[in-house]
């Protein structure tokens, strides 16, 4: 059978855009090419472009967005038949992409325009899957751009300190700061706004950082190893995620217990956001040993470092055959 082409489509509009087009370089080496031809499609605001094939040459060619192809060196049309989507942040993580390629009625990995929309919203996420009585969420407050400047003394009477001021659709906790004091909260918030047009602010959480994947398998929805995660820096910034300030440890130094309670709620998770592919949920563990939802990432990092491959290989698995999974069983589904 000829390879299936596929399109690995990475970039996007966020500053997470560096981090996905390394998750797609190692993506493009897992892929199996007796299963797929695989492409790398980058994807910015000014134009979508197609930069390497299978075998790495590179074809640096635009995308024609009425076919989902582009026109090889030969002038022959090539259409992509999936898109492995590995944008962290807008438009890949949103939903904004996956409505595009509903109506050309190209398959993905991605949970679908509702699911994506929702989880990227951390406020919304939470609050929706706080309604479930086995999740529990910080307590947050969302602010719009359009409510700046605020009562700072109110938000910490609400809140208390330390707390976190993120961008509210953001990821790899750019932007992210801790606060501990009152006039840092200000300066905390407009640097927030610099990369979303609402930023939450949550009250500090206390525990042990987990994070753990999951995916739904052709043998049925199967949660990963978990990692535990313990920063060298004030919390897991953009330096501790992807400079090396930090350690993580697969399997997590936790009981089996709290392991395969956190393996559930993964998977509930996943069922509640009626989610897609590969995801990843981050968890807090109090001292009393109650898993706190920090939140659900559904194009989680995928280079060779990220912690999806650790799990995988904890696992006992190899990349190369969980893609082939995910891949195999959507094209299934379309051609029939």
């Amino acid at each position: 059978m000829k390879p299936h082409v596929i399109a690995v489509v990475a970039g996007g509009y966020s500053g997470e855009a560096e981090v996905s087009l390394r998750s797609a370089q190692s993506l493009m080496g897992w892929i199996d090419r007796d299963y797929c031809s695989p492409y790398l499609l980058k994807v910015d605001r000014e134009s979508w472009t197609v930069l390497n094939g299978p075998d790495g040459e590179p074809v640096d060619k635009p995308v024609d967005r009425n076919l989902f192809g582009f026109e090889d060196a030969d002038g022959n049309s090539i259409k992509f038949k999936y898109a492995f989507i590995t944008i962290h942040g807008t438009p890949g993580e949103n939903g904004l992409l996956q409505g595009y390629l509903d109506m050309m009625a190209v398959p993905y990995n991605t949970g679908g325009v509702l699911t994506e929309a929702l989880t990227s919203d951390k406020y919304t996420c939470n609050r929706y899957l706080s309604t479930f009585p086995d999740i529990h969420t910080a307590q947050s407050v969302r602010i719009s751009c359009e409510e700046h400047p605020l009562e700072i003394e109110d938000l910490v009477s609400q809140l208390g300190l330390p707390l976190f001021v993120k961008p509210n659709t953001g990821g790899s906790s750019i932007a992210t700061s801790r606060v501990d004091k009152l006039q840092d909260l200000s300066p905390a918030i407009d640097k927030a706004f610099e990369e979303t047009p609402d930023v939450l602010v949550e009250s500090l959480l206390s525990g042990t950082e987990l994070t753990c994947g999951c995916y739904m398998s052709s043998e049925g929805l199967r949660a990963l190893p978990v990692t535990e995660v313990v920063s060298k820096n004030e919390f897991f910034d953009y330096e501790a995620k992807y400079q090396g300030a930090v350690e993580e440890i697969t399997p997590a130094r936790i009981s089996p217990e709290l392991t395969l309670h956190i393996q559930d709620l993964t998977k509930k998770i996943y069922k509640y956001v009626s989610a897609h592919g590969i995801i990843r949920v981050d968890y807090i563990v109090s001292p009393e040993g109650v898993p706190f939802l920090l939140e659900v990432n559904t194009t989680p990092g995928m280079t060779s470092t990220s912690f999806i491959p650790q799990q995988v290989t904890a696992a006992g698995l190899c990349m190369k055959q969980v893609l082939t999974d995910i891949i195999s069983q959507d094209l299934g589904r379309k051609e029939n």
